[in-house]
Formats: C-alpha cells, sequence, structure tokens
C-alpha cells in the first residue's frame, strides 16, 4: 500500500474496500459509505478529540534532550487527569522513522521531566525502561495551557507537514483525551450524518482515549494497544439494547469503538452505561458479542489494529483483502483509504431459536460468556453484579439497566 503523506481527512479520491460477510470483495468510492449500509442498522462512533500529546522537553537529571508521547492514563476519572502513561524518545521528532530514533536516558522513580512550561515527575518505569508512568506538577487549568501551548499532535514520518489540532479532530470531537486520532471517524461529516437519518441509519457515540499506534520498539509494540479507558452515554446504551432487541446490526466507526463494545459487553454481559477501561485483546480468537460491522482505516500484519479485524472475517478473506489492497493501490496510514468489513457469517451464524426470559444472577453470567449469532435476543431482567474495579456512575445508569438483549 502507498502511506498517506497529507493530512486531509475526506478527500475526493479516498476508496472503501468491502468485504461482505461471506468473504466476497468490492470496492467503493469511500463517499458511498451510506450505500452500503442498511436501513435501521446503528452507527457507533468514538467521539474523543486528540490531545496535543508529542512534548519535547529535558530529562533534568541528565540535562538530555527527550520527546514525551503521552500514551494513556488510569482512567477519565478527575482523580487522574495529571496522571498518564507515557512513551520516551531520545533527541529528535517525527521526521525520523520511531525506529529509528535515538534512545533516551534511563529513567528512575522520582525524575523530572521538564517540558514547555510543564513539570512532570517519574512515579515508576513500567517494565520497559521507555515506557512510563508520570505525574504532572500543575493545577489542571495549568495542565490544559501547557498542554496546548507546548504540545503537538503525534505523528510519524511518513507525514511530510508537521501536523496542527485540526487535521486530527473529527467532526464530531468533545473531550480532549485521544492520544492519536480515532481515525476512521474521519469519514464522518454533517452531510453523511445527514443521509443516515434519511436512509433510517441510526448514529449514536461514544467516548474512547484512542492509543499510540507504534513506538518504534518491536518488543514494546508487542504491548500494544496499551488499556484504554472509556465512557458510554445512557443514550448509547439504550440504542444499543433496542437494536439488539430488534436485531438490527451494530456497525463500529473504528477499532476503538469494537474495543470499548466488547470490553463492556464481557465485562457486564451486555453494554452498559458509565466508565471502564478496554484491557481486552481483540485477534482471531474473540468471539464477538455485539458488533456486526467494523469500517476501520487499512492496516498491515502484525499490528493489533490487523489482529481485531481477524475477530470478523477469518486469514483466507483478509489475505485476499490485503491482495486487493496492493494490487489496487490503496493509501495507508491515519489520512489512508478504508475498509469495511462485516462479521463472518459461517462463524457467528446459528440456527433460529425462541426467545426466552429469564433472571440473571450468578448462575447466569457464566452463560454469557462467548454468546454471539445473530439470533432471537434473550432477555435477563437484571445485570450480573460488575467487578470491583469496573467504575460504575449512578447518574449515567438508565432506566435500561434493568432490561438486558443478549444474542444467544
Amino acid at each position: 500500500m502507498i502511506p498517506a503523506d497529507r493530512p486531509t481527512q475526506r478527500p475526493a479520491t479516498a476508496r472503501l474496500l468491502y468485504v461482505d460477510e461471506h468473504g466476497a470483495i468490492r470496492h467503493a468510492p469511500r463517499s458511498q459509505l451510506v450505500d452500503l449500509l442498511r436501513p435501521g442498522d446503528l452507527v457507533i462512533a468514538n467521539d474523543a478529540a486528540t490531545l496535543p500529546a508529542s512534548l519535547q522537553g529535558m530529562h533534568v537529571r541528565t540535562g538530555r534532550s527527550i520527546e514525551v508521547r503521552l500514551a494513556g492514563k488510569p482512567s477519565l476519572a478527575h482523580r487522574d487527569v495529571q496522571r498518564f502513561i507515557a512513551v520516551a524518545f531520545g533527541p529528535g521528532d517525527y521526521r525520523t522513522r520511531t525506529e529509528d530514533r535515538p534512545l533516551p536516558p534511563v529513567f528512575e522513580a522520582g525524575d523530572e521531566l521538564e517540558l514547555g512550561s510543564l513539570i512532570a515527575r517519574v512515579e515508576r518505569v513500567l517494565g520497559h525502561p521507555r515506557l512510563l508512568a508520570l505525574r504532572f506538577e500543575a493545577a489542571v487549568d495549568e495542565l490544559w495551557r501547557g498542554l496546548a501551548e507546548h504540545g503537538r499532535p503525534i505523528q510519524y514520518a511518513h507525514l511530510s507537514e508537521p501536523l496542527s489540532l485540526w487535521d486530527v479532530w473529527t467532526s464530531i470531537a468533545g473531550a480532549p483525551v485521544a492520544y492519536e486520532p480515532p481515525s476512521a471517524g474521519f469519514v464522518l461529516d454533517w452531510q453523511m450524518l445527514a443521509d443516515f437519518e434519511a436512509r433510517g441509519i441510526e448514529f449514536a457515540t461514544l467516548t474512547h482515549a484512542a492509543g499510540i499506534s507504534s513506538t518504534g520498539d518491536p518488543e514494546l509494540d508487542r504491548k500494544l494497544p496499551f488499556d484504554e479507558p472509556y465512557r458510554i452515554p445512557v443514550a448509547t446504551e439504550e440504542a444499543i439494547a433496542a437494536a439488539l432487541c430488534e436485531g438490527r446490526r451494530i456497525v463500529a466507526i473504528g477499532t476503538t469503538v469494537v474495543r470499548a463494545l466488547e470490553h463492556s459487553a464481557a465485562t457486564f454481559g451486555s453494554v452498559a452505561a458509565g466508565e471502564s477501561v478496554a484491557n481486552l485483546r481483540i485477534d482471531a480468537e474473540t468471539q464477538l458479542r455485539v458488533v456486526d460491522v467494523i469500517l476501520s482505516g487499512t492496516h498491515e500484519p502484525g499490528t493489533s489494529h490487523y489482529a481485531l479485524l481477524q475477530a470478523f472475517a477469518d486469514k483466507a478473506a483478509l489475505l485476499r483483502a490485503d491482495d486487493a489492497l496492493e494490487s489496487a493501490g490503496y493509501r495507508s496510514h491515519e489520512f489512508g483509504d478504508s475498509v469495511l468489513i462485516e462479521r463472518d457469517s459461517r462463524r457467528y451464524s446459528r440456527p433460529a431459536g425462541p426467545t426466552r426470559a429469564t433472571k440473571s444472577g450468578g448462575e447466569d453470567f457464566p452463560e454469557r460468556q462467548g454468546l454471539v449469532g445473530r439470533r432471537a435476543p434473550r432477555i435477563l431482567r437484571r445485570f450480573a453484579p460488575a467487578p470491583a474495579h469496573v467504575v460504575q456512575e449512578s447518574h449515567r445508569l438508565s432506566p435500561a439497566r434493568r432490561l438486558l438483549c443478549l444474542r444467544d
């Protein structure tokens, strides 16, 4: 594939490779996405805005120049505003490929990092010499001001010009919690959302702190994706519950949406409003519970994004798609072309059965693991208790939490 080297979100020439539920492939202009969806589909996108998460500065103890790329945080809660997970580089910037960047100095707990007007302190080194837990020593408003003044969007050497924040914010960007853009959402503009409505296609959002796509270190890259906090609104929970109960498809715009929805379903038994942290790896062994279709960028084999696509289509179908992308000269990376992949009908279909109603409880919860397919919905009248580490905010929980629809 050809790297997309200019930050144009919706070029007129953007293309879409469509892989249907039987593995058949077709090409289309990306502007025709709406024609490949169905009336009644529920499209869900990530509304996270992207932070200026690349910070140049100095490691105070050694006086050496460094770049710090913010890459995650423990949660979206207010108590964690100043805390980040970060990947450190030696001197240089995006013009040098990440894998060719010099190493940073050796970090120790307590080290001070001078990043523009901001001071960050290393709380600990996280199992790799370049992966750090940081705390900024600034009030919240000072932190935001410092990031805005000194930070830049994370970018890579395939882009020939420096990025601005507006290059990496989608049309629906809201809370600034992403570290790289949820770039599948670049396809969306207000005209497309109006077309969804005209075709009877529903639209909803969630907020997921999209992480970084590369560290330049093979060992560290194997840890990707890092744990990513997310927030699901009540309205989105209710829309998903209705779609599942009515047998309508759920279409995810991007891998981050898949991670959030599938983690929530695995944790609670179904998608639940509130906040949590996606820590599941989704790959060929994953049985999807919620999402039927994914719109994503074009990804290379061996990346965590590509591994996630293997939950939708088998190896043979993805190899055919790879060949089609290469032979047709599709563009890769965040400003590149897109793929639309439906769940493999052979893997996820089961014979239809009657709708059942049953109470949930301790003995019911294990039954829910691995529920897949498009059958009549199973009705559960209340949720199993959430694990203690999952944050649920009572004011965010809807009346629909008393009724749970799952696919048998």
